[in-house]
């Protein structure tokens, strides 16, 4: 059955349109909820009694969650792409609602790290949907817009916790809001469809197990280590790792170094964070039709040379309207380096194997940087302050843009089955 991708139109059809609503919807909360650990981060450490090397261990450890949403991805290759987004939706709804209820710094940690397993397998199978559901001369601009949706996320979060932090509540009505989701499954989950390639893959499989009168093995943990994807998948597992190190931590860090080495209250850090996002948002939505006109390869060049000076610029300098400009340039550069990694990773394998190496390569491998990083700016921080652990992390987006040059060949505009065949890994390759 031929996929809406190898439709030689790139009009949308009415269900793709409300697909690209609901996958959208979907990966807000991605960007709420970092956001929302960004901006309660100084609070949560006074309350729960933390020192800042402390602050880096708690989301060090919420970050774990980040890659057990391995075993939920890589589930999607044999439940189907509909079954495993349903199941996030609702596992992040419920996580978040008791990350409001927690009473003490063990139940928030544990109950934020189940958030982000159920979150960030929401958003990978988000963006194998939309790679596999939409044309390919729209394909980047599709994931684009999706993953700015995220962006949004956090410019609703940030303008909310100031609000927020006032109220009853104070910042558990943060987390108690996250549980609105579970209306978006309530609403949209029957209209939503299991993807055409997976179900054309299944309808195969399904008939070759008949003809042959075999069982259809189920991959084991280490299948795709033993195709000839395996040095792809630790390819984008490294520039996942330098991604995450470098970008991610200026957003997560920024406001405990304003707070701390730049005078700022608490409100103004807010203020400035609010603005950068609402400034950088409307730029992030054409991300993914910059990577459609020019390539991810050179795309991914203006990203993260554009990242390490977001990050000097933001850490280094004590002017309001340079450090506004830095800021505005993280979020961009944030959103940017999801997109282009996101395109390359959905691109660079097989329907077969999509959801498996996406795991692979971001959950399990590639969050090592998420996970282990925030400890070390914490560490690095309370030694020498914020200032010297933010400036120290701005080479990593330069060294994930030196493996991207070297070793990911340009995909743009082609369909899945072609990109996946790509470079030094054929699919012709015999398996070892």
């Amino acid at each position: 059955m031929p996929s809406p991708s190898e439709s030689s139109s790139s009009a949308l059809t009415s269900y793709q349109k409300r697909l690209f609503v609901l996958l959208s919807v979907a990966t807000f909360f991605e960007g709420y909820d970092f956001m929302a650990l960004a901006q309660l981060l100084p609070n949560l450490r006074v309350e729960l009694g933390l020192g800042r090397s402390d602050g880096g261990w708690l989301v060090s450890f919420i970050n774990i969650g980040t890659m057990l949403a391995y075993f939920l991805v890589r589930l999607a290759d044999r439940w189907g792409r509909k079954r495993v987004l349903s199941i996030t939706i609702i596992g992040y709804t419920l996580s978040s609602f008791c990350s409001g209820l927690a009473q003490g710094v063990a139940s928030f940690a544990i109950c934020q790290m189940l958030a982000r397993l159920f979150l960030i397998a929401e958003w990978a199978v988000a963006i194998v949907y939309a790679a596999e559901e939409f044309p390919a001369k729209r394909r980047g601009m599709v994931i684009g817009v999706i993953q700015s949706s995220a962006s949004l996320g956090a410019i609703i979060c940030s303008a909310l916790v100031p609000i927020l932090l006032k109220t009853q509540w104070s910042w558990r009505s943060v987390y108690f809001l996250g549980s609105v989701p579970l209306l978006l499954v309530a609403i949209f989950r029957r209209r939503l469809r299991e993807t055409e390639r997976f179900s054309s893959l299944s309808h195969s499989t399904e008939t070759e197990r008949i003809t042959v009168s075999t069982p259809h093995k189920e991959q084991s943990f280490f299948h795709i280590l033993r195709t000839p994807y395996r040095n792809r998948v630790f390819v984008m597992a490294l520039i996942w790792i330098m991604s995450y190190c470098g970008i991610g931590n200026v957003i997560t860090f920024w406001k405990e170094l304003a707070l701390s080495a730049r005078g700022m209250s608490d409100a103004e850090a807010g203020a400035l964070i609010s603005t950068a996002a609402v400034m950088g948002m409307p730029l992030t939505y054409f991300v993914g039709k910059i990577l459609d006109r020019i390539g991810r390869r050179k795309g991914a060049v203006l990203i993260m040379i554009g990242a390490t000076l977001a990050t000097i610029g933001s850490s280094s300098f004590d002017h309001r309207g340079v450090i506004l400009s830095a800021l505005t340039l993280c979020v961009i550069t944030a959103t940017g380096s999801q997109v282009v990694l996101n395109a390359f990773n959905a691109e660079l394998f097989p329907t077969e194997l999509r959801s498996s190496s996406f795991a692979w390569s971001n959950n399990l491998l590639g969050r090592i940087g998420m996970v282990t990083s925030p400890a070390l700016v914490g560490m690095l921080a309370e030694r020498s302050g914020y200032v010297v652990a933010l400036q120290s992390i701005a080479v990593f987006p330069l060294l994930a843009l030196l493996l991207i040059v070297a070793m990911l060949p340009e995909t743009r505009g082609r369909e899945l089955e072609d990109t996946a065949q790509l470079g030094p890994v054929s699919v012709s390759e015999e398996s070892p």
